[in-house]
């Protein structure tokens, strides 16, 4: 995949975020760290639609899926500045699948892309790579 300019690159799990932003001319583009928000970890989960006590989540679960719904309503937020161009979602699988549940119309409009995979803990050079491969 290869990504425009301005646009906002958010790599997440279910505990830690980070943002890249893209700038410089197409295709050769530089991915520049910037720092994150701090989140208002709300109960925005799916914990809540649990019934019986052996589906229930456990607390870990819980906040994991508390962050991804903050990091979803960040993104919204972000959606709507003139900033952004385009955001690209790479998340674990189960974190992505917790977000999509909280996309607005103005997230939707502005994606580029999901990938599917835990990169948190990768380097940017993995993190370019893996973009680049999709």
């Amino acid at each position: 995949m290869i990504l425009n300019n301005a646009t906002l690159v958010a790599v997440t799990d279910g505990e830690r975020l980070r943002l890249f932003h893209t700038k410089g001319h197409e295709p050769h583009l530089d991915w520049v760290e910037i720092e994150g928000p701090v989140l208002e970890v709300a109960d925005t989960g799916s914990g809540g639609r649990h019934r019986s006590s052996t589906a229930n989540p456990d607390e870990s679960r819980l906040r994991e899926d508390n962050f991804a719904g903050s990091v979803a309503n960040y993104l919204n937020l972000q959606a709507l500045e003139e900033s952004y161009e385009h955001i690209l979602v790479i998340a674990d699988p189960r974190t992505l699948g917790e977000m999509r549940k909280h996309y607005r119309p103005s997230l939707n409009a502005k994606l580029a892309g999901e990938i599917g995979k835990d990169f948190v803990k990768h380097s940017l050079e993995s993190i370019k790579d893996a973009v680049l491969m999709v």
